[in-house]
């Protein structure tokens, strides 16, 4: 517990006293300095994430997803692989709270956000993209999207959303799995394809080329996955992302202290995948997932990103890790939260209640229309739209 105390002040110290505007490559700056931490723990250059016997016996890298390629890089896997995506039925309130958002959504696994899943809605020349929203870890698309949704369908897009990562215990969903509205579960690169098999339903529904991503969380670098492996590339043309775990977290030091213990022979990260499963731990620092994600650039060419950190992240922290650095033929803009609206003290789960973020996204998905940027209170755990 001391060794996570003294790697949560260091390393989340790092992220809450940085200057609210980050520069591009802050997350690389500090993903390098917590790699180096973890390397150093490394015994005859070789981590235990790549031994162990075959990828179902859920000891090594991971238990695999069934066709033979193997996932994870915890040093363990708890459970087999499994999973699937579904769709929403019926609609939820709007909701400005994320808290009760939240709770709505665990008692109501399958609705849909206001706003979204209008499969008869046809993209007009002013918006000629479908918006497609997608929710992270442990949460579900209506309490992703119960304050968003309604209002980008307003601004007159078409939005469609899923719920994916659906896995039980059984699965390696983790114990939060066990829970009706816990989603985004499974192993990211298996949400990935259920991405790609969605987009392609929204494109041909609605006779678009491209979609626009708003994404959170998990969400965020499941699709980034989708773009660089899964055929999303030349489908997506804004990746807009709030809290997205591109470089993988710390969550609070305790996560980078898990895989610098795993490096020393002591799987401690596949104990802890019990309970947060597969894709928490594929969202560590130093994780396969997030080595290959980002070992060819952050980018992909001809992609508009808008990636969106808030100081007070308690999940991606360093909040820096969240940010891109443009790569050819990709336009990043990287944009803290509080820049210019100190009151917005949003944390990870709130900022998708945020009036500011929505206005963020509004932008993004048309500058035209919406040039200006929201600033008021948003409360951190609550969550309120703008209020208590």
């Amino acid at each position: 517990m001391a060794g996570v105390s003294l790697l949560a002040v260091g390393f989340s110290g790092a992220g809450a006293d940085a200057e609210p505007s980050a520069p591009p490559n802050e997350g690389q700056a500090t993903e390098q300095q917590l790699a180096d931490y973890i390397a150093a723990g490394v015994k005859q250059g070789a981590p235990i994430a790549d031994s162990g016997s075959a990828c179902t016996s859920g000891s090594g890298a991971g238990s695999g997803n069934g066709s033979g390629d193997c996932y994870g890089g915890s040093g363990s896997s708890s459970g087999s692989s499994g999973g699937y995506a579904s769709d929403t039925k019926g609609y939820g309130p709007p909701m400005t709270s994320w808290l009760a958002a939240f709770g709505y959504g665990l008692l109501n696994p399958d609705a849909s956000p206001p706003g979204a899943n209008d499969w008869n809605c046809k993209p007009t020349a002013e918006h000629p993209r479908p918006v497609v929203m997608v929710h992270g870890t442990w949460m579900n698309a209506y309490n992703g999207f119960a304050f968003m949704g309604q209002p980008i369908k307003d601004a007159g897009f078409c939005t469609f959303t899923l719920n994916y990562g659906r896995s039980n215990l059984l699965e390696g969903g983790g114990l939060g799995s066990i829970l009706p509205g816990t989603m985004g579960t499974g192993y990211i690169q298996d949400s990935a394809k259920q991405l790609a098999a969605f987009v392609d339903r929204v494109l041909a529904a609605t006779g678009a080329s491209q979609v626009d991503i708003v994404a959170h969380s998990q969400g965020g670098a499941m699709s980034n996955w989708y773009t660089k492996f899964e055929g999303g590339a030349a489908k997506v043309h804004n990746l807009i992302t709030f809290g997205a775990t591109n470089h993988g977290t710390s969550l609070d030091g305790i996560g980078a202290l898990g895989r610098a213990v795993n490096n020393f022979g002591i799987d401690v990260l596949g104990l802890v995948e019990i309970f947060v499963g597969h894709s928490g731990i594929q969202q560590t620092i130093g994780s396969d997932f997030v080595n290959k994600l980002n070992a060819n650039g952050d980018t992909v060419p001809g992609i508009d990103y808008t990636i969106v950190g808030t100081r007070y992240d308690e999940i991606t922290n360093p909040y820096g890790l969240t940010f891109l650095q443009a790569g050819p033929g990709a336009r990043v803009d990287n944009i803290t939260l509080q820049d210019g609206c100190e009151q917005d003290v949003s944390d990870h789960l709130t900022m998708m209640y945020s009036p500011r973020a929505l206005s963020i996204a509004l932008r993004a998905l048309d500058p035209a229309r919406h040039p200006n940027l929201a600033c008021t209170f948003n409360p951190w755990v609550l969550g309120g739209g703008g209020s208590l």
